[in-house]
C-alpha cells in the first residue's frame, strides 16, 4: 500500500487525504493542534474544517512531522502558501530522500515572487522530477462529499505525474496529467485574485455581464503572464486555468469570492479578515502576483485594481470607474 504524508489539516488537505485513502493509499495527516489530530483519530472527523464528513479508516493524524514523513512515497504540502518556506525548512531533514513533494497550494510568495514549486525546490533541495503540483476546480467541501470533480497533476517528469495520478484516482475524482508546472501554478494562484474581484462585484450588486467580463479578462491577463513565463497557452483553457477560475469565481464555497463579496458590501479589510475562518490566498498573493507581473513587464489591470482595493484602501466604486475608463484596445491584447 502506498504511504502518503499530508501536511496540513485544513479543509483541502483533509479532503485530499480522503481522496488518497479512497484510491487505496495509507495516509498520515500532520497538524499543529493535538485536539484536532485526536478528533480525526477517534471520531473519524475534522470538526473544525469539514464537520459532518466521515474520514476513511486509512486516514490517521499526528502532530509529529517525523511520524508523518516516515516511509512516505508522496509528501503532500497543504499549508498556507506564505507559511511554506518556514514550515518546509523545519521538515526537510525528516523527508525520505526519494519522496515526491506535491503542492496543493495556490499562491505566490511575498517578497520573492516565487511559485510554490520554486520555494520547494529551493528549500528542500529537490529537483523538478520530484516536485508535482495539483490544481483544478477543487472546492474542498464538494470533494469531501464525494461529488464528481476533475483536476490536473503536473510534473516535469511525466512518469512521476502518472504515478501521482494513479495514487489519487477514484470513481469521483478524475486527475489528468500535465508537464506544464508553471501554467498550472499560475492558473491556481491568479484565479484567487480574480475571484476577489468577482466577489467585490457581487458585493457591489453588479450584474452578470460585469462578472463575466471580469472572469474573461481575468483569464486573459493570467494567460499573458503565463506566456511571458514560458507556460503553455493551452493550460489556461483547461482545468487548471478556466476550470478553476469558473469554480472559484462562481461558488459560495470559495473563500476568495466570499472575502471579496464582504469587501464589496462595505466591510473593511480588518472586518473581513475577522469574519474569515480560513485562509483566502488571494488576499496576500494579489501583491506577489502583481510583483511577478511587473518583473515580467506584463499588464494585469484587474490584479492591480484588487491590490488597490484590498491593500491600499481604494473604494471599490472609485476603482471600478478607473478600471472601466482605461483606454480601449483590441481584445486579443
Amino acid at each position: 500500500m502506498t504511504r502518503v504524508a499530508v501536511y496540513g489539516t485544513g479543509s483541502w488537505g483533509t479532503a485530499f487525504a480522503m481522496v488518497l485513502a479512497d484510491a487505496g493509499c495509507e495516509v498520515t495527516l500532520w497538524g499543529r493542534r493535538a485536539e484536532l489530530a485526536e478528533a480525526v483519530n477517534t471520531t473519524r472527523t475534522n470538526p473544525d474544517y469539514l464537520p459532518g464528513v466521515v474520514l476513511p479508516e486509512a486516514v490517521r493524524a499526528t502532530t509529529d512531522p517525523a511520524e508523518a514523513a516516515a516511509g512516505a512515497r508522496f509528501t503532500v504540502l497543504a499549508v498556507p502558501s506564505q507559511t511554506l518556506r518556514g514550515n518546509l525548512s523545519a521538515w526537510r531533514s525528516l523527508l525520505p530522500p526519494d519522496t515526491v513533494l506535491v503542492s496543493l497550494m495556490k499562491g505566490v510568495e511575498l517578497g520573492t515572487a516565487k511559485r510554490m514549486s520554486e520555494v520547494i525546490e529551493e528549500v528542500a533541495g529537490a529537483g523538478p522530477d520530484r516536485i508535482a503540483v495539483l490544481s483544478g476546480p477543487n472546492l474542498a467541501r464538494e470533494i469531501a462529499e464525494r461529488q464528481p470533480a476533475a483536476s490536473v497533476v503536473a510534473c516535469r517528469d511525466e512518469e512521476v505525474a502518472r504515478r501521482l495520478q494513479a495514487a489519487c484516482h477514484t470513481p469521483y475524482f478524475r486527475p489528468y496529467t500535465n508537464t506544464d508546472v508553471v501554467g498550472c501554478e499560475l492558473g491556481g494562484a491568479v484565479k484567487n485574485v480574480i475571484a476577489l474581484a468577482v466577489g467585490i462585484a457581487d458585493g457591489m450588486g453588479l450584474g452578470d455581464n460585469a462578472k463575466a467580463s471580469l472572469i474573461t479578462r481575468g483569464l486573459a491577463e493570467t494567460t499573458r503572464l503565463g506566456l511571458a513565463m514560458g507556460a503553455d497557452a493551452h493550460t489556461f483553457a483547461g482545468l487548471a486555468g478556466l476550470g478553476d477560475l469558473v469554480a472559484t469565481c462562481s461558488s459560495p464555497l470559495s473563500r476568495n469570492h466570499t472575502f471579496g463579496t464582504n469587501l464589496g458590501r462595505g466591510m473593511t479589510l480588518a472586518e473581513t479578515v475577522a469574519a474569515t475562518r480560513q485562509t483566502a490566498e488571494g488576499v496576500k498573493s494579489c501583491e506577489s502576483v502583481l510583483d511577478l507581473a511587473r518583473r515580467h513587464d506584463v499588464d494585469m489591470p484587474i490584479t492591480e485594481t484588487v491590490v488597490d482595493i484590498v491593500h491600499d484602501g481604494k473604494p471599490p466604486l472609485v476603482a471600478l470607474k478607473e478600471l472601466m475608463s482605461r483606454s480601449a484596445k483590441a481584445e486579443r491584447r
